[in-house]
């Protein structure tokens, strides 16, 4: 498969994944809920024409790993299986699964950047709201389709300007109402055990990053890059939720300088 001069080759492992045809550091791009691993492939032909070796995968659920159910920490395990030692960079439910194979595997997870991508509510009833609200949305899209869910999911003030281009809408629909049900039950943030007291145990460098049009997860990307011992923010102008879709120029470069940042503090 050829896109835009990059070369991707279909890869092992327990999830469906792809890597550019080229040496160098790896780069895993982990994509959101109702996406792929296409949503990336844009930044990570970027980063794959520059040097690195980057890898797109699909999470459980989701687009050729739709039959592979999974929670979050067994999600973070097969994503590592997948794709090996590397720095991640995930965004939203991407995100949440790196960061839970930050804190399990941190010999895998070499840098972490993580897009719009919560640590955990801390309050268990309202942990237990989530949880409820998610097994709606589950039945809803099994009641009405991938259709008509997915013009209400992105419909959602969350990814207000937001426009979705011909390729991203077919890959979102192209998933199975199964795969995406069974994500919101085993992967919700309502199901996941809030991560915000290790965030203290994470050594490697790590890069969080929201939309100026996201003030929730911007502060909370503020809270994770203060609560690390080598955190860094930075905030993407002019965008939503899912930055990468709305400026992925933007995303690139602040990428670009945290890597190069990072590499060269490990080299002093």
């Amino acid at each position: 498969m050829t896109e835009r001069g990059v070369q991707w080759r279909r890869g092992a492992g327990p999830l469906a994944s792809w890597s550019s045809q080229t040496d160098g550091p790896t780069l895993v791009f982990v994509h959101g809920f109702t996406q792929g691993n296409r949503s990336w492939r844009p930044i990570a032909e970027h980063f794959a024409r520059r040097g690195h070796r980057a890898v797109v995968l699909d999470l459980p659920g989701h687009g050729d790993s739709s039959t592979v159910r999974a929670d979050l920490r067994t999600a973070a395990a097969l994503v590592g299986d997948t794709a090996g030692p590397a720095t991640y960079v995930g965004y939203s439910l991407g995100g949440r699964v790196a960061l839970h194979l930050a804190v399990q595997a941190p010999h895998v997870v070499q840098r972490l950047a993580l897009l719009g991508a919560n640590p955990g509510l801390v309050d268990e009833d309202e942990r237990a709201r989530r949880r409820a609200a998610d097994e709606q949305l589950a039945r809803r899209l099994l009641a009405v389709g991938m259709e008509e869910f997915l013009e209400e999911w992105v419909a959602q003030p969350l990814f207000a300007g937001l426009t979705l281009d011909d390729g991203d809408r077919a890959e979102r629909m192209a998933n199975t109402v199964d795969g995406l049900a069974a994500s919101l039950r085993n992967c919700g943030t309502g199901t996941q055990v809030p991560l915000w007291d290790r965030l203290r145990e994470l050594t490697m460098p790590v890069l969080a990053m929201a939309g100026d049009r996201d003030p929730a997860y911007e502060a909370i990307g503020e809270r994770i890059a203060a609560a690390v011992p080598d955190g860094a923010f930075a905030v993407i102008h002019d965008a939503g939720h899912a930055a990468h879709l709305q400026q992925p120029m933007q995303v690139i470069t602040r990428l670009e300088h945290w890597l190069a940042a990072s590499h060269h503090a490990t080299l002093g």
